[in-house]
Order: structure tokens, then sequence, then C-alpha cells
């Protein structure tokens, strides 16, 4: 999906999107799901974590940039790239960079207040490396175009940039709750799945389309049959 004047709706195909994604910079989240039993579990995820230890669905579950243990849930949206994938974004100019949020159960948490300034938002820490940084403010000063891999993602790249885009590398902590009114300020796009109602990770995709647009195009997807949720399609909110 794509946001702005004259906004085009899409689901991006895997064979188009190395071709959409040519000379970006993509940011990835290099955290793996550490789900066993009795461990916090997103809702859409729960019945298939009752078989997790069974070997196909522990590495399905696990994204392909997956390196550092510390995640209740695998960022779900990097499910969509594998090898052959990264290789072919390679050879069109796409950059990889990394960052780490400790994801959370909170992140599931769904949102119970009518006012959404008086929900409780979870506190996570983050990583931004030092070769990310320097690679997102290049990008962006050159007039590129930077793509965060999930709402974790761009949450970790905005609370980065609301600290002062700082050169260090050092862990930090964020309870960033970007919502309708309340979008990110660091030019990003997004590439996300569909999620569940309530949520703050869908309230965070309203930040950049506007609660009615979201809802429209959300309620187009479930009539066209798009799959929503962990193991389901992604957009593309440019």
């Amino acid at each position: 999906m794509a946001r702005g004047k004259g906004m085009k709706r899409y689901v991006i195909q895997r064979r188009s999107l190395a071709g959409r994604l040519a000379g970006v910079v993509l940011v990835v989240l290099v955290l793996a799901a550490t789900l066993l039993p009795g461990c916090a579990d997103p809702p859409a995820s729960r019945a298939r974590t009752r078989r997790f230890l069974e070997v196909e669905d522990a590495e399905r579950y696990q994204t392909v940039f997956a390196r550092v243990p510390g995640a209740v849930a695998a960022p779900t949206a990097g499910l969509h790239f594998d090898a052959p994938l990264r290789e072919a974004l390679a050879l069109r100019g796409v950059r990889e960079a990394t960052v780490t949020l400790h994801v959370g159960a909170g992140t599931f948490a769904p949102v119970r207040t009518d006012d959404l300034s008086e929900h409780p938002m979870h506190r996570e820490a983050y990583e931004v490396p030092v070769a990310t940084a320097r690679a997102v403010v290049e990008t962006l000063d050159r007039g590129g175009r930077v793509v965060a891999v999930g709402t974790t993602s761009l949450r970790s790249l905005e609370s980065w940039h609301r600290a002062g885009r700082p050169l260090d590398g050092a862990l930090r902590s964020t309870d960033l709750f970007l919502r309708p009114g309340h979008p990110a300020e660091l030019d990003v796009s997004l590439l996300t799945n569909f999620h569940l109602p309530r949520s703050t990770l869908l309230m965070l995709v309203a930040s950049m389309l506007g609660r009615e647009r979201t809802l429209s195009i959300y309620a187009d997807a479930a009539a066209r049959g798009y799959r929503f949720y962990s193991y389901g399609d992604c957009s593309l909110l440019l």
C-alpha cells in the first residue's frame, strides 16, 4: 500500500518486491524468537505455539535475519524474505541495515481505553548500531528511501530519531506509541503484515494512513481474501 495524495492500494507480490525496493536501505530486525512452553505469545500465533517445538514450525517462525535471542515473538514482516529474494534485492542496489528491539508481550496487549493517550504502552529495549545510524542518515540526506521491515524496526528507528540520532550504538529503551495524530517524524516507509483489531500495531499503521483510510484498506484486504496476522500477507506503505 502507498500513502499520500492519490494513494494506490496494492499488496506486494514476491516477484515484484525486489523491483519496488530497488536502491533503498532496508532496515531489518535481527532478534530471534525464543518461544517456549509457558512463554508469552501473540494471540494470533497461540495455536501454532502449541506445536512450536516441532522442527518445521520452529524453523518457519524464525526470520532469515534472526541472530540475537531475546524476543517473545518473531518480527513477522521478516518472514517474507528468503535467500533468493535477498540476493535479488542486493542486485538492485538494496542495502540491508540492522536494528535490535527486544519484542515483549506488551506488543500484543489490546488497547482497551477509549482515549488512546491513556493506553499504558509497554517499554522495550532497542539498539541502533552505528553502521545502521550512518546508513539511515546518509540515505535520507541524499533523498533516498529507507524501508523499515516491520513495526518493530520502525519504532526502533523513530525512538532513535527522537533521542537525537545518536551515533553510539548504545542500548536504550522506548515506550513510544505511534497512533493517529501522533505519527513518526522520521521519513521512513514500512513493510508490515496485516494486524489484529485494537492492537498498537494497527494503530501505528493508522498513524501513517489515517484511521478511516486504514479501516477501508483492511476491509478491502479482508474481502479479497488476503491473509492476516503472523503468517499472513504483507503491505508496503510508501
